[in-house]
């Protein structure tokens, strides 16, 4: 905007640049797994999976809570480690798939077990054993055929590669985020706090609007509360007004936006917000956190204990194991914070 104000123009302008209707990310134009040279591709973008991991609070923290359990019923082996566990752990629950490679010495001896990306992992058309490691295009590594065990999400659509259970939340996830980001946004720009000083009555000469229009300019701090000054002389009654651009807060809808996908996520997961740590609403009981973590225990981390006892079944050796997820009784308290 130029600093020269003409007083015998009417000046107009509008802002914010024009946003696509639907938002870039395609993960969801579902297709079948296929063949690509060698192998197969996935059905899902992983890349783009991997991403929407921290697209909302209470998925990733979902997530989170479920890998803690895992890790803190894990007794340790001298074949995994802790560390290669947790991002065992994390995949799985991530991305609907995940791997484990068996790592041998000359005399074929194990060595050790380590998880390699599941973001990068393909399946072999010639056998679903075979599988590749593939970073791009001239970066192609092939593991040994039975050397890889692989843990998958079952799909209903096809049999080469897993689907994460929490598939059917992406989109009020990612609305959540973009409410967030909508809101940053609003806040980042200034017009939550911004008006417009509306001005008909005629100034003495251009030098006295200008000298206005700068005090307004230099009151705050650059690229914060950014006001606008417009000047219509020859005006009438109430010349001088104050009109605030913040009511358009008034309308917004983000803290629904935010709690009704905040419900999609738990109900998704299926983890109680007890155990996610979320302070009960007005009204609301929270009931005996002993027992929501016991049925949480059974219904869930039994199943997922079960899911990778599978691969020492695979592998014939005791890769994993796992104790009973209890509660002390001086632990209950502790629930609500964990």
């Amino acid at each position: 905007m130029s600093d020269v104000i003409k007083s015998s123009e009417a000046l107009s302008f509008s802002f914010g640049d024009p946003e696509p209707v639907l938002g870039g990310r395609g993960m969801l134009d579902y297709i079948e797994s296929y063949v690509n040279d060698r192998w197969y591709e996935p059905p899902l973008n992983m890349h783009e999976l991997a991403t929407s991991f921290n697209s909302a609070v209470h998925h990733s923290s979902a997530i989170h809570v479920k890998r803690n359990i895992l890790l803190s019923t894990m007794e340790p082996t001298k074949l995994l480690s802790r560390q290669n566990a947790s991002r065992l752990f994390k995949e799985a629950l991530s991305m609907g798939n995940c791997y484990l490679e068996r790592r041998e010495s000359i005399s074929k001896k194990t060595l050790s077990y380590e998880p390699p990306l599941a973001k990068y992992m393909r399946r072999g058309v010639a056998d679903l054993n075979q599988y590749f490691m593939v970073r791009g295009y001239d970066e192609v590594h092939e593991f040994e055929s039975g050397a890889i065990w692989h843990w998958m999400e079952p799909d209903l659509h096809q049999e080469i590669y897993g689907v994460p259970e929490w598939l059917s939340c992406l989109h009020s996830a990612l609305l959540n985020e973009a409410a967030t980001l909508f809101r940053r946004k609003y806040y980042a720009n200034g017009s939550h706090a911004g008006y417009i000083l509306y001005m008909t009555d005629a100034a003495q000469n251009d030098d006295d609007v200008k000298a206005v229009r700068t005090a307004l300019k230099n009151s705050k701090g650059p690229g914060n509360f950014r006001n606008l000054f417009v000047y219509a002389p020859n005006g009438k009654a109430d010349g001088l007004k104050v009109l605030p651009v913040s009511e358009v807060a008034a309308k917004d809808e983000f803290l629904n936006i935010k709690n009704v996908t905040r419900d999609d996520q738990l109900a998704a997961h299926r983890v109680p917000w007890q155990i996610m740590g979320i302070p009960p609403t007005v009204g609301t009981n929270s009931g005996d956190p002993e027992v929501v973590a016991r049925v949480f225990a059974r219904n869930e981390i039994q199943v997922l204990q079960a899911n990778f006892l599978a691969a020492n079944e695979y592998f014939g050796e005791e890769i994993f194991r796992f104790k009973n997820y209890t509660i002390e009784k001086g632990d209950t308290n502790a629930l609500l914070s964990t």
